[in-house]
């Protein structure tokens, strides 16, 4: 759809429907090309269809329409890790090989409470993604603001992969267990 702007609802529109055929993350900044905006613009948008009640998410690769009957077949799990920016990498890929999606990282933070971002990675190229995002434009990992604790919200289709993840992440020394 380049070429001509596209305006309010009808981009909105247009915006929800990309998103539920995709079913892949769609960058904003590829939304506002082919929609011939600005990327606040397509922003703004996403924040309407939020406060609409459709469930868009935003991750490291872009917005993911994310609809609850798929999130019903999946089995989640928050689990307690600690470790150092340089292992993040390492813990994102031992879950992921595992078969388990990372679907957020949330810490407390002393000021602002609870403060939790969307990661949605599934797969090492998902993971290899996100760290490049990182890396490019030199945000800090949340959990440098809480000496490395931090929490994720972990999903898989049974309890086993997430058990087996688990113990993965405690034999790797990431997991902060009840015996600390």
């Amino acid at each position: 759809m380049t070429g001509k702007k596209i305006l309010g609802d009808e981009r909105r529109k247009w915006i929800l429907d990309k998103l539920i055929t995709e079913q892949a993350p769609i960058t904003g900044g590829d939304l506002a090309k082919q929609s011939n905006v600005s990327r606040q613009v397509i922003v703004s948008d996403i924040t309407l269809l939020k406060a609409k009640g459709e469930p868009i998410i935003a991750t490291s690769q872009g917005y993911l329409y994310m609809p609850a009957s798929n999130q019903d077949t999946m089995i989640e799990r928050t689990i307690a890790c600690q470790h150092t920016p340089d292992k993040s990498e390492e813990e994102l890929f031992l879950l992921v090989d595992h078969g388990v999606t990372v679907k957020d990282v949330k810490i407390e933070h002393g000021v602002y409470g609870d403060l939790t971002a969307s990661i949605m990675v599934s797969n090492r190229k998902e993971v290899e993604h996100f760290m490049k995002k990182i890396d490019e434009t030199g945000a800090s990992f949340l959990s440098e603001l809480t000496d490395g604790v931090h929490l994720h919200t972990i999903m898989a289709q049974s309890e086993q992969t997430l058990e087996r993840a688990e113990k993965a992440l405690h034999d790797a020394g990431f997991l902060i267990s009840n015996d600390h």
